[in-house]
């Protein structure tokens, strides 16, 4: 308990608390982008490991709230073929995550984050069918982001955004998407020995805050206009993805 509260009150926490306030309410807003705003953060506060174990802990339970809705309004026929896939390439990019310099690593994963935010915020259209194949192929570049930094969303978001899919749509499908792919995330790296003690304990502490946020993103889904949805979400990313190159660390820190 001592250990616990020590943790609550550093300094480093009370700026990933307020992250994942953040994070939670993109994440409960749009169905994607918690990892996309609280990872690059995460990774400068308490190290990227560290950070992608809290992210897939706090994004477990506390997204009940917003998942049990999606299940009735997922398209099953594109988001199974692309959780297969990702169950395949999420061991190896897992794998990835143990032999990386952490450096290079937040800077491979905050470049990524901004160049396929900018892609979405492009408006570049998908104009080919939506084939179980297609999302399969898909699915297996979003496992591999999904294993190594807890960001699978973009590539999906870019595919199922670029068609005639509406807001819910797209959200409902990458919400239980996310629910797939969690469970094989956490197998891969519980296989490679990653979570340890303090993130679980940093998870602990974070989860209210993150449940808190998905709840306020919901409501705010269902009062916004349609075409807030793209604009607002692509904006926090890119906002995101540019602070937490590493050399703002001296500010964040």
């Amino acid at each position: 308990m001592d250990r616990l509260w020590a943790l609550a009150m550093e300094p480093a926490s009370l700026w990933l608390f307020a992250v994942v306030l953040v994070a939670a309410t993109v994440r409960g807003f749009t169905g994607f982008g918690a990892g996309l705003v609280f990872l690059p953060f995460g990774g400068a506060l308490i190290g990227p490991r560290a950070a992608v174990i809290v992210m897939w802990t706090i994004d477990t339970l506390p997204t009940l709230p917003i998942l049990l809705p999606a299940l009735r309004h997922a398209d099953y026929r594109s988001v199974l073929p692309a959780a297969a896939a990702a169950a395949i390439a999420v061991p190896l990019g897992a794998h990835v995550l143990t032999s990386l310099d952490p450096t290079l690593f937040r800077w491979g994963v905050s470049t990524l984050v901004l160049a396929l935010a900018l892609l979405l915020f492009s408006g570049l259209r998908f104009t080919g069918p939506r084939r179980p194949g297609s999302a399969f192929g898909v699915g297996l570049v979003s496992g591999f982001l999904g294993g190594a930094t807890q960001l699978s969303g973009p590539p999906l978001v870019l595919y199922w955004m670029s068609g005639t899919e509406t807001a819910a749509q797209v959200r409902a499908n990458l919400i239980v998407f996310f629910a797939f792919s969690t469970v094989v995330s956490g197998l891969a790296y519980f296989a490679n020995d990653l979570f340890t003690a303090e993130a679980l304990m940093r998870a602990a502490l974070a989860a209210p805050i993150y449940l808190a946020g998905i709840l306020l993103g919901q409501r705010l889904f269902t009062l916004a206009p349609e075409r807030l949805f793209r604009a607002v979400a692509i904006t926090i990313i890119v906002a995101a993805a540019i602070l937490a190159l590493p050399v703002f660390d001296g500010a964040l820190r």
